[in-house]
């Protein structure tokens, strides 16, 4: 990606940022565990910064 995509990646969402692998870790630590996620089927966890619907 060029450089200057890279310092843009992310403005068109409403936090005005990409997400930071901090905020993105936890699901999948999650969804990993199976002892916190073996109930959950057909899930979709949408990082979608600030959006409240995808697409």
């Amino acid at each position: 990606m060029p450089g200057e995509h890279v310092e843009r990646f992310g403005e068109q969402v409403p936090f005005g940022r990409a997400a930071q692998p901090d905020e993105l870790a936890p699901s999948y630590v999650f969804l990993a565990a199976n002892q916190l996620s073996s109930y959950y089927t057909g899930e979709v966890m949408a990082a979608l910064g600030g959006e409240t619907t995808p697409g």
